[in-house]
């Protein structure tokens, strides 16, 4: 309007009497005014367009329609924005941003990491199913497994020796549905050898899923690879600063309804009411495609705008981070592997360690900054070192910029056995740590005053 008057405005021919702005007089042009309660409401609202160089942050439950067909449209086709728990442009930014970095067609982001581990296995698994996965892998995950898909009829084989491509095969049943793994395990750092175990999952038409938190697809992106489907605990390195949850589920988009589809009858058969089979309508993107429609919203795994907005502004600096702990973590490992204390260390980027040469063929900018080391203490030492600590900080988290320590013993790996922690690599004198961006000869020098003031086991 040329009078720059808002509709939700009081204009200046408007009078109030008594201060009230419910009660008033109006002049002899009588003007509709909104009383003050739906003023608080409206007068804020605009359509106006802006280009926000930084991702703007849709913090809203709902979207409005434009018309009654735009909303009939929405629902028909999924096009557009209706509600945020089945799309916001917040979040579907970060996707296209997350997807990109992991060589993916798509993302669904969603409100953990253990949200995306089990969205991705509930895309290609039902009742009836079967998935194969490594013994080495996170625990949370593992208790996904053995008790919750468990009850849901998906039963679960673990491979121990996952550099061997036939274990994987032998475990494989006509109802297997997945192959999972970690590309660096947590907390041995095993490496998944991809390209062998994805070739086995091709040839059985079964999607390898593999969970890349550790490694980050700054130093490995599985899909390159061979995997048809990446998650990520997106709390941890994505986001980086520690601040907020979130995880993410990326697809190849390479999904082949031929080939595949006697598995996943879910994706080429004609939908409810008759609606075109998942297959036809998202082609190769079939898989995220029922994630995102079906999966994601339904299970109510949906992140809040304000955490992806985080997590994108963290993954802008992913690289950046990722260089800085990986150089850390091979310093302060060959530091800790020539200490008298120090009884081994299970770190990828030290020679010593037997997954080494598999590490040179598929990392590359280093070889992360998450390891264990082991004292020969034992537990009383291990106690020692988290209690005495400064620089380093004692908590359950990895992939932050801060530097941090555990003891897998007797908290992440609290429930397992001791044969089954043996097997892991984890005994009494293990700890965990996630090396950040300090200043390494900070955490260098953090380390040694504390190791020092441990005494050597008296051997009888």
């Amino acid at each position: 309007m040329t009078s720059g008057y808002h509709p939700f405005s009081v204009p200046p021919h408007v009078v109030t009497r008594c201060g009230n702005p419910h009660h008033r007089e109006v002049s002899a042009m009588t003007v509709d005014v909104p009383s003050f309660a739906t003023r608080a409401l409206h007068a804020g609202r605009s359509r106006q367009a802006a280009s926000s160089r930084a991702t703007p942050i849709y913090l809203t439950a709902g979207f409005e329609f434009d018309d009654f067909d735009h909303a009939a449209t929405h629902f028909g086709t999924g096009e557009g924005f209706g509600y945020t728990r089945t799309g916001n442009p917040t979040v579907q930014a970060v996707e296209r941003q997350l997807a990109a970095l992991e060589s993916g067609a798509d993302a669904v982001l969603v409100a953990s990491g253990q949200a995306a581990v089990a969205v991705a296995l509930l895309t290609v698994a039902g009742a009836g199913d079967h998935i194969v996965a490594s013994t080495h892998i996170y625990e949370g995950t593992r208790g996904l497994l053995v008790d919750n898909l468990a009850r849901l009829g998906i039963e679960s084989t673990f491979v121990d020796e996952i550099g061997d491509p036939n274990a994987w095969r032998a475990a494989i049943r006509p109802n297997t549905r997945a192959l999972f793994a970690e590309s660096i395990a947590n907390a041995r750092n095993d490496i998944l050898d991809i390209t062998a175990v994805g070739a086995i999952g091709d040839e059985f038409a079964i999607p390898l899923i593999v969970d890349n938190t550790l490694a980050t697809p700054y130093l490995l992106r599985p899909l390159e690879h061979g995997a048809s489907i990446v998650v990520h605990s997106a709390s941890k390195f994505l986001a980086g600063h520690g601040s907020v949850l979130g995880g993410v589920v990326v697809d190849n988009g390479r999904f082949d309804a031929e080939h595949a589809g006697h598995n996943a009858p879910h994706l080429v058969l004609p939908g409810r009411g008759g609606l075109a089979s998942v297959a036809a309508r998202h082609g190769g993107n079939a898989r995220i495609g029922y994630a995102r429609e079906a999966v994601a919203p339904r299970f109510g795994t949906t992140p809040s705008p304000l955490n992806a907005f985080l997590i994108g502004q963290g993954a802008e600096t992913l690289g950046l981070r990722v260089e800085r702990q990986s150089r850390n973590a091979l310093e302060i490992a060959r530091w800790l592997e020539a200490q008298d204390a120090v009884e081994s260390v299970d770190y990828v980027g030290l020679d010593s360690h037997p997954d080494h040469e598999l590490a040179q063929r598929y990392l590359r900018g280093g070889y992360g900054s998450i390891f264990t080391f082991t004292l020969r203490g034992g537990l009383e030492a291990a106690r020692d070192v988290i209690e005495s600590v400064d620089v380093f900080t004692h908590m359950t988290h990895i992939g932050d910029v801060r530097s941090l320590v555990l003891h897998p013993a007797t908290t992440s790996h609290a429930y397992r056995t001791e044969e089954e922690r043996a097997v892991l690599g984890i005994r009494p004198g293990t700890l965990r740590v996630s090396i950040g961006i300090e200043d390494v000869a900070d955490l260098i020098g953090d380390l040694s005053r504390v190791l020092a003031a441990i005494e050597e086991p008296v051997i009888a």
